[in-house]
């Protein structure tokens, strides 16, 4: 029987709910550093789901997430934060292709954390740059503040997703490995 490319539709639905749910309530989980602006430790949880399930799960676990965080945070539902949240899934997203699946043959070099460090920045700094100018044009927030927000979000990110986020990629790509080892020893 042919395998098919791609992640079914329904294991797809159930992946983002998890990914999304595990984002928004640990995102309640946070350290205020300035004006609405906070550091996650949670942007591990974004930064795996995207980094092993790919772009389109990567934007709606960062999209959703973040309306679960707002809803329940008590701030208000900020629409373009949550759209800096989703494309900083679609960065990380890319992980997988571009490291030619490394985690799926259970391997993590060095060059990879590399490059899941450079995309989370790219993503993050992208990402919430785009919520910034939106905060400007649609809701008159000042320009000083929203890019000082940005600044802080996109440097804090990227530091927790180096730490906590590569030290989850190096427990999937062991447990990958296990499995690869494990199947090998059925075989022989």
């Amino acid at each position: 029987m042919e395998q098919k490319k791609g992640m079914q539709p329904v294991r797809m639905v159930v992946i983002i709910a998890i990914g999304a749910a595990l984002y928004g309530i640990g995102g309640l989980i946070s350290i205020p550093v300035f004006a609405n602006t906070t550091i996650k430790p949670a942007m591990a949880i974004l930064a795996l789901f995207a980094a092993v399930f790919g772009p389109i799960v990567g934007f709606l676990v960062g999209f959703l997430g973040h309306w679960l965080t707002d809803l329940f945070a008590g701030w208000g539902v900020w629409p373009t934060w949550m759209l800096g949240s989703g494309i900083v899934g679609v960065a990380i997203g890319l992980f997988g292709k571009m490291s030619k699946d490394c985690l799926s043959k259970g391997e993590l070099p060095r060059s990879s954390i590399g490059l899941f460090i450079l995309l989370s920045f790219l993503g993050n700094f992208i990402g919430y740059m785009v919520s910034a100018l939106l905060d400007f044009i649609f809701f008159a927030e000042p320009m000083d503040k929203v890019i000082t927000q940005q600044l802080i979000i996109a440097f804090t990110n990227t530091i927790v997703i180096a730490i906590l986020g590569t030290l989850l990629l190096m427990l999937v790509a062991k447990r990958n490995k296990n499995s690869q080892n494990l199947s090998r020893d059925e075989q022989a």
